[in-house]
């Protein structure tokens, strides 16, 4: 059929993006829409965001054609320092470590920098196999034969498959009637770069505090700073206002506090950036002729760093399943492929969804006799291998 493609996806971001090339790698006729341009999503300096990509998710990038893209190196994450404290007071001295060494691989992910990454799906979306129309906006008719999207000011094209990757608002998704559930946490994100006196030499350091995990994550060097970390940080709404007035000498000193002192002083690099946390699950992954991707479909606390990378579980389970089907010859959307969708990827994020509320609950809190069974906690499992391994192998997506 003219303008027919397997899969129509809505939204361009780094779900969406990475699907696009993994279905195009894998033989789909692949059209992308989004509403904005895509040259402006490229930042041409360093604002202080990055992304932690688990193992497994490499593997997704890599098959995408994306990870050789990169133009910027990542930094790899080798060893994962687990401790608890007070803001402003040494770390508890029992303490978790874990090292990618002992489960025989080179790391547990590697931090990318977000422009890099959106640099890079600009990049292969380029190379003429995907139909990119950006900006754009379109119109979505779905019905049991096939879907049809109309582009304002262009064609209207024909899909098998249209798939949600426009993020927690997606229009697509409640236009279908999907139901979702939302969880609060009166807490905000707060993300930067920070460069650093001493080295990293590629380790994470996961501090838990009562208002929330204070994470500093290990990057490679970047130009005017040989030493850089990301930071992701969570605060209660009232105290994250008054962080993020604060000047950047002030507001630096709050993160040398919490951070300590182990890679010297501090100075921050890029922007600061604020996100409100909140979990959400759908009632059904799925409609007619549709399905939904990363944020559309699910949304967790950075607690364990796990929210892209579950994205891009879907983006592997999704471009699998239409990649299998493409290739034989069937529909790209039919009912029963996108109830193996569903089967596949709704168990795994309902899982992650609840265990980091069970982490969050569970560390940001101050009641000392809770601070103690999980400092105990934290103790016992740095002596238990086998018990270590298994979280290592979760950490790493496999």
């Amino acid at each position: 059929m003219a303008d027919g493609y397997d899969v129509g996806i809505i939204g361009a971001g780094p779900v969406g993006g990475a699907l696009a090339c993994l279905l195009a790698a894998r033989g789909a006729r692949v059209a992308v829409i989004d509403h904005a341009a895509l040259p402006p999503m490229e930042h041409p300096d360093f604002d202080g965001r990055a992304y932690a990509i688990a193992a497994g998710s490499r593997a997704v990038l890599e098959e995408a054609g994306l990870w050789d893209r990169l133009p910027y190196a990542p930094g790899p994450i080798r060893d994962i320092r687990v401790s608890d404290g007070k803001v402003g007071r040494p770390a508890s001295p029992l303490f978790l470590h874990f090292d990618s060494a002992e489960v025989g691989e080179e790391a547990f992910g590697w931090m990318v920098e977000a422009r890099a990454l959106r640099m890079a799906i600009n990049a292969r979306m380029a190379e003429g196999d995907i139909a990119v129309f950006a900006p754009a906006q379109a119109e979505v008719t779905r019905a049991t034969e096939g879907a049809s999207i109309a582009i304002a000011g262009g064609p209207t094209i024909t899909a098998r498959l249209v798939v949600a990757a426009e993020g927690r608002r997606s229009r697509l998704r409640d236009d279908a009637g999907i139901a979702v559930t939302r969880l609060p946490y009166g807490q905000v994100g707060i993300v930067c770069a920070v460069a650093h006196e001493l080295p990293h030499h590629g380790t994470a350091l996961e501090h838990f505090l009562p208002a929330g995990p204070f994470a500093q994550l290990p990057m490679a060097a970047t130009e005017g700073a040989p030493n850089l970390s990301a930071l992701v940080w969570t605060e209660r709404d009232a105290v994250a206002t008054r962080l993020l007035a604060m000047d950047d000498a002030s507001f630096i000193r709050e993160a040398q506090r919490r951070m300590g002192s182990h890679l010297g002083t501090i100075r921050l690099l890029g922007k600061r950036w604020s996100y409100p946390l909140s979990a959400m699950h759908v009632d059904r992954w799925t409609d007619t002729r549709l399905a939904l991707v990363g944020d559309a479909a699910h949304g967790i606390h950075p607690i364990a760093g796990q929210g892209l990378n579950l994205g891009f579980r879907d983006v592997a389970s999704l471009g699998r399943l239409v990649g299998e089907a493409v290739a034989r010859g069937e529909d790209a959307g039919s009912p029963a492929l996108l109830a193996r969708y569903q089967a596949e990827r709704r168990p795994d994020s309902l899982l992650m969804l609840a265990a980091t509320d069970a982490l969050d609950r569970l560390f940001s809190s101050d009641n000392p006799a809770l601070r103690l069974a999980r400092d105990l906690g934290i103790a016992a499992v740095h002596r238990m291998p086998r018990l270590k391994r298994m979280f290592m192998r979760q950490a790493m997506g496999r």
